[in-house]
């Protein structure tokens, strides 16, 4: 268990590989990660990688300013109908295109990224469909 901010900060800036895995395997309280990404904007992409950080604090990174953290939120199996919807409206299209990539995105936010008036999007979304 990850206990604090700073904690998370030297596991993921640590050279050991059983330390930096730790930053981005280990649980965290809810409060941890919303300090992480309060005082360390840096490190909000790692946080937003970690296979255990809460959906709640997925809610929060899937309004980050920054459209690589919201990738990697889009690459998220746990996300919420709301997520794959309010992410399917991202600006950027390399989010839209991520979450095309999503297994789990429902077939109806998968549909209309088809309809994208994006190439690289739609693209995304009918190589996805042809998948399923």
């Amino acid at each position: 268990m990850i206990a604090t901010a700073e904690e998370f900060v030297e596991l993921r800036r640590s050279e050991r590989q059983k330390e930096y895995s730790r930053a981005a395997q280990d649980d965290a309280p809810r409060e941890v990660w919303l300090d992480i990404i309060q005082r360390f904007p840096d490190m909000r992409f790692w946080v937003a990688q970690n296979k255990t950080v809460p959906v709640e604090v997925l809610e929060v990174l899937a309004r980050d300013p920054d459209p690589r953290v919201r990738s990697m939120v889009a690459m998220k199996r746990k996300l919420t109908g709301e997520l794959f919807a309010l992410l399917a409206k991202d600006q950027d299209d390399s989010v839209r295109a991520t979450l095309a990539h999503n297994k789990k995105i429902p077939a109806d936010i998968l549909g209309c990224l088809v309809g994208d008036q994006s190439q690289i999007v739609s693209a995304a979304a009918r190589e996805r469909q042809s998948r399923s």
